[in-house]
């Protein structure tokens, strides 16, 4: 009998599981417990003794359904819209060494991600990706659920982990805490594999944490945008940029809110830091030798150095700058108003009672403000036009401008130009007087890129920058020019797979990818009644539908979506008569749905498929003849991109008479 050697892998993960079962049994005297730091192998026996896990098991990693998934982002969106661009900038630090950005809530489930979409697979069998729980209690020590354990940033690296699952990994997290001083969330860098050692990752862990901190501070700013803020730090050099100390104060002067630094520096000695009531509530005179009165002395904006200011009871001395809150009626504060608030009306328009369209609304409601770029994604015709012009039309910008840019319609060779703008003369063809570009048209507006999956990958590079700095190059220009704009993009593409294909940058994706609005397409709706009546009544003449054509209606599974039913009830308006529309003022199409179906439902033959295409093939020709060959203006028309035009041509072997005579 032969025996087989075990593989090197085996072998580390039996002799890992021996090493954990040691610790966890022997404590600091086992002979293996020097060669781990002392949270992990604290982190070891919560997991044996607490937890109640099992050294022995090799558990993959636990990834939530969608709807799960769901529950824990809705439960902390606001923040999620927050943190995004923190998480944004930390990938583009980190993305060429081979990390994934991880966000979780406090319970440990990841909310958000960042990472190679040409890998997923391997990100997702790891627990690199949406959904998955790392909390200690259900993966063991690792570098989320141990940072939740212990609210402190740190490194579990390789053979730390206790699952010997997951000994590949390195992982460094970093606790993001709220204003009070209660846990958010985690953020977390992690590696499919690392040959370095732990000390390879110092570099990594400062990254999280300053990253967290940024996090923490944009949301400190935003929760307390209506009270006086105190930014105080040791050196005043640097508080308009980055405060070490954040207070915030209403207009008694009492505390409403701190920083994780702060709530650490003013704690009362021998009082655990973690507790947000040993702040909340106190006057600033308790913490600062400073009255209310005085803070205007110190407000930001005003010239001068930073202020220097003594600790109450203390000889520390620090250095404040002072914002003060906005002249706003306490009635008026939006965080008073009730979320059951009436929707603004071009939100409220775009749905006649669809519960998954109502929810989407509701949604984009709240986020018409934000400074997230947003990606509208449906199926041709399903509204993603009305739905951008819904949110600009209902946010703070609605007086500016509107631009919209079909990307698949723009000729490759003009897009850039088009887009960017160029100088006179810049390049061959380039006008005497030069041109602003689009982006540039949009400013103090919106910007919505409709077909953005055609945009050219070269491309793709330049509008990243647009969105990551709020500046755009023209064309023969040196030096960028500064543009204010919300940028919302929409396709029907599968970007995620464009991204996998290598064919989509993952870093632009993720940058539009800030809130996205899946439309349903328009047979899964439930207000198609609604739609109707309300075309019916644009023309205010009164036309009814007629049974039979109601049930016709309903029958059809309207592959165009909106576009098609408006063109449908544009035609049975048109020629019906007395103003009932009957079965028969319906398109064919439409007037023998079961028949219909019923032929769908054989399968074709090969000569009945031969003269489908045939006869497909005749009616574009025959579109393109009455266009006179204007690709992009029969896209239009069919509501299809035009590079999706351009593959139909190919496939029927119609080539363009202007092509042909080049």
């Amino acid at each position: 009998m032969s025996t087989a050697m075990p593989s090197p892998l085996s072998a580390a993960r039996r002799a890992h599981i021996a090493t954990v079962i040691e610790v966890a049994d022997r404590g600091l005297t086992a002979p293996a417990a020097a060669a781990h730091d002392a949270i992990i192998r604290a982190s070891w026996q919560r997991c044996v003794h607490d937890h109640r896990l099992d050294p022995t098991r090799m558990q993959e990693a636990v990834i939530l359904p969608q709807a799960r998934l769901r529950e824990h982002q809705d439960q902390m969106e606001d923040f999620l819209q927050i943190a995004r661009h923190g998480l944004e900038q930390l990938y583009r630090q980190v993305a060429g060494l081979g990390y994934v950005v991880l966000l979780t809530d406090a319970r440990g489930v990841t909310v958000d991600f960042l990472g190679d979409l040409q890998i997923e697979g391997r990100l997702r069998r790891a627990g690199l990706y949406l959904g998955a729980d790392w909390s200690e209690a259900q993966a063991g020590t690792c570098g989320v659920g141990t940072c939740i354990s212990t609210g402190q940033a740190l490194t579990v690296h390789l053979d730390d982990h206790f699952d010997a699952t997951h000994i590949p990994l390195t992982c460094t997290s970093a606790p993001v805490f709220g204003p009070g001083g209660r846990l958010e969330a985690v953020l977390d860098i992690s590696q499919l594999s690392s040959a370095e050692p732990k000390s390879s990752q110092h570099l990594a862990l400062q990254l999280v944490r300053d990253a967290a901190a940024r996090i923490e501070d944009a949301a400190f700013l935003r929760r307390h945008r209506r009270d006086w803020i105190l930014r105080l730090g040791d050196a005043p050099a640097f508080l308009d940029l980055r405060a070490d100390y954040l207070l915030a104060l209403d207009a008694a002067g009492r505390v409403t809110g701190h920083n994780r630094r702060a709530q650490q520096l003013f704690a009362p000695p021998g009082t655990a830091a973690t507790a947000a009531s040993t702040l909340i509530g106190r006057p600033l005179q308790a913490l600062l030798e400073l009255t209310p009165a005085e803070l205007p002395r110190h407000l930001a904006g005003q010239g001068g150095e930073a202020g220097a200011v003594r600790c109450t009871g203390r000889p520390d001395l620090l250095f404040l700058r002072v914002s003060a809150p906005p002249a706003v009626s306490p009635a008026r504060r939006p965080a008073e108003t009730p979320r059951s608030a009436t929707l603004p009306a071009p939100l409220a328009a775009l749905s006649g009672g669809d519960p998954a369209l109502d929810r989407l609304v509701e949604r984009a409601a709240r986020l018409v403000d934000s400074p997230v770029s947003l990606l509208i994604t449906g199926e041709t015709g399903s509204g993603k036009e009305f739905l951008a012009k819904a949110l600009h039309r209902s946010s703070a910008r609605r007086d500016g401008p509107f631009v919209a840019v079909n990307c698949a319609a723009i000729p490759e060779s003009l897009i850039e130009s088009e887009l960017f703008g160029h100088l006179p003369g810049s390049f061959s063809g380039a006008g005497p007087k030069g041109k602003r570009g689009l982006i540039q048209e949009a400013d103090g507006g919106t910007l919505f890129l409709d077909e953005i999956g055609d945009m050219p990958r070269a491309l793709q590079a330049r509008l990243l920058r647009v969105l990551a700095e709020r500046e755009v190059l023209p064309i023969g220009a040196t030096r960028p020019q500064p543009v204010r704009l919300r940028v919302i993009a929409a396709t029907h593409c599968p970007l995620e797979t464009m991204v996998r294909e290598g064919r989509f940058r993952d870093d632009l994706y993720y940058r539009l990818n800030g809130a996205h609005f899946a439309l349903p397409p328009l047979r899964e709706r439930r207000d198609l009644e609604v739609l109707v009546a309300r075309l019916l009544a644009d023309d205010g003449a009164g036309t009814v539908l007629a049974d039979d054509a109601r049930a016709a209606l309903r029958a059809h599974d309207w592959p165009g979506n909106l576009r098609e039913l408006r063109n449908v009830v544009d035609y049975a308006r048109s020629v019906c008569l007395g103003g009932v529309i009957r079965l028969a003022d319906l398109p064919e199409r439409l007037q023998d749905q079961g028949g219909r179906r019923a032929a769908l439902a054989a399968p074709p033959s090969a000569a009945a498929v031969a003269a489908i295409e045939h006869d497909a093939a005749r009616q574009l020709r025959e579109r393109l003849a009455a266009a006179r060959w204007n690709v992009s203006a029969v896209a239009r028309e069919m509501g299809v991109a035009r590079m999706t035009l351009y593959r139909r041509m190919r496939r029927f072997g119609i080539v363009s008479p202007l092509d042909a005579a080049e």
